[in-house]
């Protein structure tokens, strides 16, 4: 199907982002004046708000890649997803989905605060389900979750983001690597990625997901790291997405649905 571009006015660009320094420890003293941001490749004439963004309540996706593919990883897959709903989750702000997927999505376990919940749909997560016809549509999945579950969330007052575990290898999917950031993007929404080792060193996996984690503003961590180490990058997540910042100004000119509004931002060195 052709895609079409539809130019809207808007009254506002929003940009939510958190920032961390070079240990990785969040930022959370940053004023106006710390920052250089374009709208368009141009500064903008004004700033309507900026805010800190202190313990917002979370919206998680947790996408289980169930294809043929994972059979090696899906168990410390749920471990690691299990370990953040128990430890890091809060039941009474916070809310998370149960996904998995190969040819084609499944949620297995709709929005909840109930841990017990998630960690059940975690539990029966094994290869082959919601894989009825073989292959892996990770761009796919991606773009349907953004788009029909978190383009729903009252973002920017939640931090919006996507725990995926999978090899990265995508060989199904209809929608590419750019329309998945776009989509990313539009709703707020940055992917953390685990994954493991790939079988073969050609592989497109380690690359795919390189690139969609550090385009939607998350990270990108290996299942063959040690346990601490696993348990660090779940902190690093938390850290980031209760630690951001809200910014919004007036538009250089018409933005439009497809995305094509390009917003950049700079931490000038002191």
């Amino acid at each position: 199907m052709p895609s079409s571009t539809f130019n809207v006015s808007v009254d506002e660009v929003s940009l939510t982002f958190h920032a961390a320094d070079q240990q990785g420890l969040p930022v959370t003293d940053l004023k106006p004046s710390d920052l250089i941001i374009y709208d368009n490749e141009r500064r903008p004439r004004k700033i309507l708000a900026f805010q800190a963004l202190r313990d917002a309540p979370i919206r998680a996706g947790i996408l289980l890649d169930t294809s043929v593919s994972m059979e090696g990883s899906i168990s410390q897959d749920r471990a690691v997803s299990t370990e953040y709903v128990e430890r890091l989750l809060r039941p009474k702000t916070d809310l998370a989905f149960i996904e998995y997927f190969g040819y084609i999505p499944r949620i297995v376990q709709p929005w909840t605060g109930n841990q017990t919940a998630l960690a059940r749909g975690i539990g029966e997560a094994t290869v082959g389900r919601a894989n009825p016809r073989g292959g892996t549509a990770i761009f796919d999945t991606v773009f349907s979750t953004c788009l029909y579950q978190f383009g729903k969330t009252d973002h920017p007052a939640t931090g919006n983001f996507i725990l995926l575990f999978t090899d990265g290898e995508d060989n199904t999917s209809h929608v590419d690597l750019k329309g998945v950031v776009d989509i990313c993007q539009r709703t707020n929404t940055a992917i953390y990625a685990f994954h493991p080792e790939p079988s073969e060193s050609f592989s497109p996996g380690p690359r795919n997901l390189a690139l969609l984690t550090s385009q939607t503003g998350g990270r990108l961590f290996h299942l063959d790291d040690s346990e601490v180490e696993i348990l660090k990058g779940l902190n690093t997540i938390e850290s980031d997405l209760r630690n951001q910042y809200g910014w919004s100004t007036g538009p250089q000119n018409l933005g439009t649905m497809a995305g094509s509004t390009k917003s950049t931002c700079e931490f000038p060195a002191h």
